[in-house]
């Protein structure tokens, strides 16, 4: 499936090495601000060849808003985005053509459909995450009218995690670093690893702030469930802690429950969200991104034959994605918070009333 959202939904489509990739995002209530710089802005902070921490690849992934959009707000109709490819090298993946490469969708993508796009992945690259940014950037000026705000970083990189977190200082860090202390440190390990021909981990952290109280739709939307499904649909995310999220495993519930007083929560262990329904609390979430698959060592795989061989990559990829990522999962987590405003304003008949009496 290529879309996702129940009110707020985005469908995307194009591949890596494709003419473009695109999205249309419907479901958005007509007379909310929608501008093309404020959608690039998004796009900037995750597009490619920005610093030594990224893939080469310059990609200007200028935004053009195709409908949807009439003198500067939504009109109500479906927002048609395109972004236009402008700087792929499809020569790059000859050697993989017939081959699968370790840890990618390369196997599992010929084996389901039994053709191969062999062209920076197709379909399966995070090329594609650039429409979930843009997207998201889109369902982040619905969150700004309610005062809903989404911050995230990067909390480690590798085995260096940081420890003192700062969201204001992460904006301006190139690789996002929440923990300043840590930041020279967590660059070093990355271009080491670059310079072995290798990736590494990392973490990224997010906060929310200003949630109201009641988002998420009991039993089968519940929130934790549907931002569990939209993060780890990110390509390279192997898991993603709500809350106290595996410690929580540890603890005995004298210690993990949030006990309340009329003054309000004593401590935050649920991450913000009560049987799948925001609590009011901040959310808090880590999601965690696998070494970059694509690494420079010669490495054992098999061909489309099934036979052994060994090969060794070409191309322009990150050495830690989750740096880029980090952009990503931000708006992720803006798409699905948008979703749920809407979903939520029908549950009190109540805010019926308000609308049509």
């Amino acid at each position: 499936m290529n879309y996702f959202g129940n009110r707020f939904r985005v469908t995307t489509f194009g591949e890596s090495h494709g003419v473009a990739i695109g999205c249309i995002i419907d479901g958005v209530p007509a007379g909310l601000e929608v501008n093309e710089s404020y959608i690039q802005a998004a796009l900037d902070r995750r597009k490619p060849g920005q610093n030594s921490y990224m893939t080469s690849r310059k990609e200007g992934d200028k935004v053009e808003i195709l409908s949807g959009v009439f003198e500067g707000v939504s009109t109500g109709a479906p927002i048609a985005l395109i972004i236009y490819n402008e700087n792929q090298k499809s020569n790059d993946y000859e050697n993989i053509k017939d081959i699968f490469r370790p840890a990618h969708a390369d196997f599992t993508y010929f084996k389901k459909y039994g053709i191969r796009d062999f062209r920076g992945g197709g379909r399966s690259s995070a090329r594609e995450t650039a429409l979930r940014v843009a997207a998201g950037a889109v369902a982040e000026k619905l969150l700004n009218i309610v005062n809903v705000k989404v911050q995230s970083g990067i909390c480690s990189i590798g085995k260096i995690d940081g420890k003192d977190f700062d969201f204001e200082f992460a904006k301006t860090s190139e690789i996002f670093a929440l923990d300043k202390s840590m930041e020279e440190k967590q660059k070093e390990l990355i271009l080491q690893v670059k310079n072995e021909h290798d990736s590494i981990g990392g973490v990224v952290l997010v906060e929310v702030l200003n949630v109201p109280i009641g988002l998420g739709e009991p039993l089968y939307e519940k929130l934790d469930a549907k931002l569990a499904e939209a993060l780890m649909g990110i390509n390279g995310v192997k898991a993603v802690e709500i809350g106290d999220g595996a410690n929580a495993s540890k603890l005995k519930g004298s210690e993990n429950n949030d006990e309340m007083t009329k003054n309000g929560f004593l401590s935050n262990h649920s991450g913000g969200i009560l049987g799948g329904i925001s609590s009011g609390q901040n959310l808090k979430i880590k999601i965690h991104f696998k070494p970059t698959p694509s690494i420079f060592k010669e490495q054992k795989t098999i061909d489309k034959n099934g036979d052994d061989v060994t090969f060794s990559l070409k191309g322009r990829h990150d050495p830690c994605i989750a740096i880029r990522g980090n952009v990503v999962v931000h708006a992720m987590v803006n798409l699905v918070l948008a979703d749920m405003l809407i979903l939520n304003m029908s549950s009190k008949l109540e805010n019926i009333k308000k609308v049509y009496m």
